[in-house]
Parts: C-alpha cells; structure tokens; sequence
C-alpha cells in the first residue's frame, strides 16, 4: 500500500465477533455475511478459524471460494499445523492471507511457558512457514498493550524479519486509553528496523468503552489498518465497530484525513443482517446504528431538526442507507411490493423465497393495521430461523391461562414424525418450555430470555430471544410474532436446533481449548 492516506478495514465479525458466547452463525449465514462484506468494500474479511473446527474450515474455504474483492484471511496460532490447516482454507482465494499470532505479555507467556529467547524462535519459525505458503501474513502479537516496551520492539522485528507483511497490535482486553495507543504505535515506527516498509494494524476491545477512540488514535499515529466488526460485535464487551469507525473518520475529515474504500450506504441493513444471524440485538442508542440514532424527542431538538436538520445531526441517515419510502404495506399489497419493500430493507431473495415470506406477510397483515419497516425485517429473521429443514419444528401450539393456572398443548415435527405433549407450568412461557422437553428431552439451559416489541400498539411483533447453555456450548435463537408466546417457543426450538448442529461438528485439535487464542 502506497497512499498513506488509506486506511485498510479488516473486518472480523466472522471469527471473533461470532466467538461472542450464542452468536454462533450457520454456514450459509457465514457465506451470506462475508457477500456483503465483500459488496460494501471490506478490505480483508477475517473469515474463521480454520483449525477450530470442520465446520469453520469449510466456511472459510467455501468464502474464500466466493470472494471477489476482499482479501479472504484465516486465523492460526504458532504453530505448523494451524498455519498448514489455514492456508488449505484460504488458499483458493484470489487474495488469501494467513494470520498467526502469539501472546507476547508476561502472563500470555506464562501459559504457552515460553521465555523471551524461546518466543522469539517460535515467532521467527512460524512466521517464515507461514510466508513460504503465503505471500501476504499477517503476524500478531497477542495482548501487545501489556507486553514490556522493548520485548514488544523485539518480537515485532522479528516478525518483520521473518516475512509478516502486517503487524497487528491488539488491546486484547480493552485496557488501553487513546493517548498510550497513538504512543506505542509512534514508538514502534521509530525504533523497529522496517517498520516503514509493513503495515501496522489496531485491534481494539471495548471493556473501557473506548475501542473506536483507541482505533482512530492509533490511525492518526501511523497506523493504516484497523480491525473491527459489525456492531463491535465481539468478546466481552465486544471490539471496534465498523460502523463507528468509518463514519468518524468521514464526518471528521478536518482531523482525520483518510479514507477507507466501504460504501457507507450497506451500512444499515449490513448491521441488521448480523443483528439477525447473531441473536445479538443492537441497543437502541448504539451509536449510527442504534434505533434512536436519528430520533429526537427534546422539543427543542425537534424544533431545531425542523428548521435546520445539521442543528443537531452530524451525518444524513441516507449516508448509512436509511432510506424512506412512500409505499406503505398492508393486507392489500401484493407480491411486487413486497418484493420492492424488502429490497429497500436489504433482501434480495429468489421466487421461492418470496413466496414464503408472502404466506407469513399475508398472515400478518391479516393481525396488524399498519406494518412498518421494523415488522418486516423481524419476519425475514423469524421466516430465516424457523423453516421446513430443521430438525426440530412447531407445528401447533394452544395455551390456557388463567388464575387458576396455566397448561401448554404443542404439536412438533421431531425428524420428519409429529409428537405432542400436554404441560403445566408456572405460567404460560414455562408450560410452552415444558412441553417442548417433555417432546425433546434435553439438559439444556435456558440462560437468558428476552421480550422486545418490535412496534408499538396492542396488535405489535414480538421479538424474542433466548440464550441456551449445553456441555459448555451456548447458542442464540430467536423468532417474532404478534403472538409473543408462540415466538418464544419458537426461539426456543430454533436455540435447541442450533444446539444439536454444534454438537455435532468435532474439533480435529482435541488440545483447542488449552491456549486462548482471543486477540
């Protein structure tokens, strides 16, 4: 890369946003998120963690396959066989790229019981397998911000040495402020012999809530890749949001002169397409993508938006592809506006596809008066989770609630054969969830359940989510309806249904678990 004014967008929501516990994704779902990854004009799509699992490496061969723009990159610790692992993922890219990476600080080394001499051999060696497979190599060095000064330069050059063509320089656990990461980017540009000639990249956890401001000052030291997700989807608090980052350095450019190459108008219905496979729903206030991003309520911002919309709004919501529409959708719409409607939302789908969500826009409209963007987009999710293929599937459900208690009737297709049972409970939710046991045995937990109207009135969706916990395993599901008891059950059968599928993929690497590999 020779314009310094460019900053590269290395987005992980596949590998490290979906290491979220429950925001695992399907394969199709992984191969539908990096499309438009790739559309938007993602640089490098972090596409998994090929090692981890079947199931992860033939999602990222299957994107790597696909790829028409982005650099497709795979993650591998230090060692040959998740390098060898990574490079048959990525290897059919037209632009592939290894990422490997160790723990440099004293208690990351602590658990690999490496000493400085030790780590650097192992950095050197890997990092020059890596290179003779791959041209482009990306080396990092895990929890960088608590590593000693001159051992991060050490490591670093070695890395260098070896072939990386990218240093990455993570916060893995969101410990670092704005000014010491600018610092240590500049430190590291003075002192390493090279360090003009790679590209240093910023990836950045949100545990103090300041992952973009730590990004963006690391890119105004020298930095010219940044590493972020979807909705700073990711561990813990989660990472650097993409949304976050791409908007500030545009509205910003009096003091951040750069550019990336996204297409800030896929930006939206980008952040509602992960919401969805992830379970993860993004908070109202979430900054340019959260519901009440562009909603004003203060009289006088109201009347101020009124008069001059720049009085209190910094961007256009069409810059992020909030677009308005005047047709208006209800039980008398036909197919080509539906079609139309949820095109403007995001969703291309072929006939069959339409036909189906037809049936349920159909049967929805016959419940509700008005139907708004926000029920559409809740049916695609429900439509996308609960469908003919799974194993699991509701058929008919009958509650009875009363002050004198509460009984659950359903009717399921377990494997293609119906099965019913008939439950009481400590209210109508719990009678459904037993029900559903008693037809599927599982030791299963449910950990969380969640309740969100997606509109307001009486005749609103419902949005339901649940989170599940299995032998260590957690997964979301989640499904809407005007009938919020019914969208729980089927939350709850679409998180079982995950549960079965990731029960079933084994890891070739029986010793995963042993070493962190969380940048």
């Amino acid at each position: 890369m020779t314009d310094k004014s460019r900053v590269l967008i290395f987005d992980t929501t596949l590998r490290d946003g979906e290491q979220s516990p429950g925001a695992t994704m399907t394969h199709d779902e992984k191969l539908e998120i990096a499309q438009l990854l790739d559309e938007m004009g993602v640089d490098i799509i972090e596409a998994g963690f090929p090692i981890a699992s079947e199931g992860d490496f033939e999602a990222v061969s299957d994107i790597a396959r696909a790829s028409k723009n982005s650099v497709i990159c795979g993650l591998a610790r230090a060692n040959y066989k998740d390098i060898d692992r990574c490079w048959e993922a990525v290897k059919h890219a037209r632009q592939p790229r290894i990422h490997t990476f160790i723990g440099t600080s004293p208690s990351h080394r602590g658990i690999t019981n490496l000493d400085q001499d030790q780590m650097i051999e192992r950095i050197a060696d890997t990092v020059n397998h890596a290179r003779n497979l791959c041209e482009d190599v990306q080396w990092s060095a895990m929890d960088a911000i608590r590593t000693e000064r001159d051992y991060l330069c050490r490591v670093v050059e070695t890395a260098i040495k070896a072939g990386a063509t990218t240093i990455n320089i993570p916060d893995t656990v969101g410990y670092t402020l704005p000014q010491e990461s600018a610092e240590i980017i500049a430190m590291l540009l003075e002192k390493v012999p090279g360090a003009d000639e790679i590209i240093f990249a910023t990836h950045c956890h949100n545990d103090l809530g300041m992952a973009t401001a730590n990004a963006l000052a690391a890119v105004a030291a020298g930095a010219r890749q940044i590493e972020c997700t979807i909705n700073g989807l990711g561990e813990r608090a989660g990472n650097t949001a993409l949304e976050e980052v791409v908007m500030a350095m545009k509205v910003r450019r009096d003091l951040m002169p750069y550019q990336t190459g996204i297409d800030t108008t896929k930006i939206m219905n980008l952040s509602r397409r992960v919401s969805q496979v992830s379970g993860f729903p993004v908070q109202f206030n979430k900054a340019i993508v959260g519901k009440n991003a562009f909603l004003h309520e203060s009289g006088i911002h109201q009347d101020g938006v009124l008069k001059n919309v720049e009085t209190f709004e910094i961007m256009k919501p069409a810059d992020i592809g909030i677009t308005e529409t005047n047709i208006a959708m209800g039980k008398h719409s036909g197919r080509a506006a539906l079609r139309s409607k949820l095109q403007d939302l995001g969703f291309d789908m072929a006939e069959n596809q339409l036909n189906d969500v037809f049936v349920r826009f159909k049967a929805l409209a016959d419940r509700k008066k008005e139907i708004y963007d926000e029920d559409l987009i809740a049916l695609m999710s429900d439509s996308a989770a609960n469908t003919g293929n799974d194993y699991l599937q509701v058929k008919w459900l009958r509650v009875v609630c009363g002050s004198d208690g509460q009984e659950a009737e359903l009717k399921m297709l377990v494997d293609g054969v119906e099965k019913s049972a008939t439950c009481a409970g400590d209210g109508p939710v719990d009678a459904c969830f037993k029900a559903v046991k008693a037809i599927y045995p599982t030791q299963a937990k449910l950990k969380v359940y969640q309740v969100q109207a997606v509109t307001q009135g009486t005749d609103a969706q419902a949005t339901v989510s649940v989170r599940m916990e299995e032998d260590g395993r957690i997964v979301t599901g989640s499904a809407a309806d005007t009938d919020t008891i019914l969208a729980s059950v089927k939350a709850y059968v679409g998180a079982l249904n995950r549960l079965r599928v990731r029960s079933q993929k084994t890891a070739p690497d029986a010793d995963l678990k042993s070493v962190s590999y969380k940048l």
